[in-house]
């Protein structure tokens, strides 16, 4: 029965006569939806948030990098729509998860948000579904996790519904790379999910990747991203012993690039940003205790990353002692960036929030610029930021602080103009030497 199921299913697929439901629609779900219904599948959105909803329904723009034309595109696409409305998931073919993972104040694993949709699952659950976790989580999460909640429903996984995880890749503002053309790794436990679920992200991505396990497709995304956490501490390791000698690592990364074998340039910074590279690493280090393993490489990475505001809170200071004889207590400090990456409005944990928090608690008064982010919204680990406008930047304006601190290096910022009108920048991005502006009233952290 379950092989002839899967046949009518796969001949369904290949016809497009087939709903792909998504539930999440933020920076993973979006492109993802997007990118189904350019495929010819209809397509449903879910979310929580209404006003959101009611946005993507009208075409609008929610999310800076996608273009509204192809917001507006989909909204006018009887093919797609989304909706607050759970009870409807039954509708779906498909069912793609694509909500958060973050950690608790504890630095441990935050299910709760897969948790909470598998169970809206669970409640709709009829046989002949796909269900699909992309979220990043520890190795073991849709077998442990994801298949207990959804077989509550009376269903049996194989049988009656199918089950597979395959890990987002998406990055945001990334020109070079769209949804369908980033390879898509695919995970199941069972033939036939895997043989489903690698034909509808066929349809949907230029390359499939299948893997054995669902549990190897969830290690394959924190591989990815521990790695870069590893890199990315290790350059900032370096940072801080280059400044003691005075060499600037910037010019050091840039001539060591350009040997063609056994060198991938990374980049330091102030601290670690996104949904994913500052929080996947801890999912490992969670579940590895469980195996009584140790994680001392990927655990010190974390420590290197997360002390990096400190360390720039720290130069600024210095910074500001040595140009003006004041130290940081009641010193108007105006941030540049608060996204975590340039060019986008996204804000999870982005490293400019903990400058902002660290400079607050050290007396200073801290406005910021963000062309992306006018005002802070509501952010769970930063309450105190919400209802904050980001400042114009005029001559005037930059002359009344007493130090601009590069945070986020966003292209539209006129960075020798910064230069010209500020009385100190602390630059952690290299921003104003790529600018072409360098020494004078500038410093690098």
């Amino acid at each position: 029965m379950t092989e002839t199921m899967t046949a009518g299913l796969l001949a369904r697929i290949e016809k497009r006569d087939y709903a792909v439901g998504i539930v999440g629609l933020g920076y993973v779900g979006i492109p993802l939806a997007l990118t189904a219904c350019r495929a010819g599948f209809r397509v449903i959105g879910f979310d929580i948030d209404a006003p959101r909803v009611a946005q993507i329904n009208a075409g609008e723009c929610v999310i800076s990098h996608i273009p509204t034309d192809a917001m507006a595109e989909a909204a006018a696409n009887e093919r797609f729509e989304a909706t607050t409305d759970f009870t409807r998931l039954g509708e779906a073919d498909a069912i793609l998860i694509a909500v958060p993972t973050p950690l608790s104040k504890q630095r441990e694993p935050d299910l709760s948000f897969v948790e909470r949709t598998a169970d809206e699952i669970a409640a709709r659950l009829r046989p002949g579904q796909l269900v699909v976790l992309e979220s990043t989580t520890w190795p073991g999460t849709t077998a442990e996790v994801l298949l207990p909640r959804l077989e509550r429903s009376g269903l049996k996984s194989g049988r009656d519904f199918f089950l597979a995880f395959s890990p987002e890749r998406e990055d945001p503002g990334n020109r070079d790379f769209a949804t369908s053309s980033i390879p898509k790794v695919v995970g199941a436990d069972e033939p036939q999910a895997l043989q489903l679920a690698l034909a509808l992200y066929g349809a949907l991505v230029t390359t499939v990747v299948p893997v054995s396990s669902a549990a190897t497709a969830e290690a394959v995304k924190l591989t990815e991203n521990i790695f870069r956490s590893v890199n990315i501490a290790l350059v900032n390791e370096l940072k801080l012993i280059y400044d003691k000698m005075g060499i600037d690592v910037w010019e050091v990364i840039e001539a060591a690039k350009t040997k063609p074998f056994g060198f991938m340039p990374f980049y330091p910074g102030p601290g670690l940003g996104g949904h994913c590279v500052p929080i996947d690493p801890f999912y490992l280090t969670w579940k590895a205790r469980e195996f009584d393993v140790t994680t001392r490489f990927v655990e010190l990475a974390g420590q290197i990353n997360t002390m990096m505001p400190h360390y720039v809170v720290d130069r600024l200071a210095e910074a500001l002692d040595r140009t003006s004889g004041r130290g940081l207590k009641d010193a108007e400090i105006l941030v540049i960036g608060l996204a975590y990456k340039k060019n986008i409005e996204d804000t999870r944990e982005s490293p400019s929030l903990r400058l902002i928090d660290i400079l607050d608690k050290r007396g200073a008064q801290v406005s910021y610029h963000d062309p992306f982010v006018p005002v802070i919204g509501r952010i769970r680990a930063h309450p105190a930021l919400a209802g904050r406008a980001s400042v114009d930047l005029t001559p005037e304006s930059l002359g009344r602080f007493d130090a601009v601190l590069i945070a986020t290096d966003h292209d539209t910022v006129d960075y020798p103009a910064l230069a010209r009108h500020s009385r100190l920048v602390v630059d952690t991005r290299n921003a104003l030497a790529k600018a072409g502006v360098t020494g004078g009233n500038v410093v690098k952290a």
